[in-house]
């Protein structure tokens, strides 16, 4: 299947009436559907499927199982639940009740200088949680001026601007153990650049408008774009921190999709924005198509099954979920 470029597109099996979840988002991504059968399939997505399911989990204030930074419990918290209802597509103008989460997120995880905290306070930030949160906000629908700050600060830890050594400890605004230098350094990493990290972060500057990405953020987002292309992204032998090998989990795609980052979100990411005929992507884009089957499906390789609030398939087994992934992506560029 290698260098053809012909995409199997198993419309009918995501478009079943029996997974409304996936259904929803099927219509909206790969089917010029009737308007009100979008619709209908839209709300019904939001009171039966396991958006349904996320949001019966949390509490009237809009936390996650603990009050205040919403890290912990990794998985079921605040930050972890809104990742998780951007990636199935949930809407704020369908529920009221993601609203209010987000309001809570950006009250309690988001500091005044900008960074998504682990913990409330500067010192618990880390490009994987930046991101990540940046991206989900932006897909949820929410719009909160506070947003423009957390780009910014986003991109200046990117670019190294404005931020001091982590070891000037009288800086107003300074690296920390965890993010702890430009170019995507992070202390999980061993203090080398992380392309977890990195793509998450490229992931949320794909999704920002083009209208307000500043002269900052696209400096960021031409120094995110060098790094991820430093190597072929189908090896992603980028920095390996404390290993002398990359993750396995590359290859292996799943669903959802927290701070382990797959092949494919890589992909994702730089075809966000705008380098899906760019000839580095290749061998990743032969990789993708390689793991469809003769059903043009997908399998489930990497899952939280029994970690977060819905299991998603079996694993090694075709999976809606992840063909709907992989089939944005291909059909984007084919």
């Amino acid at each position: 299947m290698k260098g053809n470029k012909s995409v199997k597109e198993p419309i009918e099996w995501l478009l079943e009436k029996d997974d409304a979840g996936v259904r929803y988002l099927a219509l909206r991504d790969f089917v010029a559907a009737d308007k009100k059968e979008f619709v209908a399939a839209k709300r019904l997505a939001h009171t039966e499927g396991p958006i349904a399911q996320v949001l019966a989990k949390m509490k009237a204030e809009g936390y996650w199982e603990q009050p205040g930074a919403g890290y912990k419990p990794t998985y079921r918290g605040t930050a972890w639940s809104l990742i998780l209802l951007s990636q199935l597509g949930a809407s704020i103008e369908m529920d009221k009740r993601i609203a209010t989460a987000c309001s809570y997120l950006l009250e309690h995880d988001l500091t005044k200088e900008g960074q998504f905290s682990m913990n409330g306070l500067p010192s618990g930030t880390i490009d994987c949680l930046q991101g990540g949160l940046c991206a989900a906000l932006l897909d949820l629908g929410y719009e909160d001026k506070r947003l423009d700050k957390a780009f910014e600060w986003m991109a200046r830890s990117v670019t190294g601007e404005g931020v001091a050594p982590m070891q000037d400890k009288k800086a107003a605004v300074r690296y920390y153990s965890g993010k702890c230098g430009p170019n995507f350094a992070c202390g999980g990493n061993n203090k080398l650049s992380c392309a977890w990290g990195a793509v998450k972060v490229m992931l949320a500057f794909s999704k920002l408008p083009e209208n307000k990405r500043t002269a900052l953020i696209n400096r960021a987002i031409s120094a995110g774009v060098d790094f991820l292309f430093s190597t072929d992204p189908a090896k992603a032998d980028y920095p390996c921190g404390f290993s002398n090998k990359p993750s396995g989990n590359w290859w292996k795609f799943g669903f959802p999709v927290f701070y382990v980052t797959d092949l494919l979100q890589n992909v994702e990411a730089l075809v966000g924005l705008g380098y899906g005929s760019d000839p580095r992507l290749a061998h990743a884009l032969d990789i993708i198509r390689d793991k469809q089957d003769s059903q043009g499906r997908w399998l489930l390789e990497y899952d939280y099954a029994g970690k977060t609030w819905v299991d998603f398939g079996a694993k090694k087994q075709p999976n809606k979920w992840v063909t709907l992934r992989a089939l944005r992506v291909l059909k984007s560029i084919y």
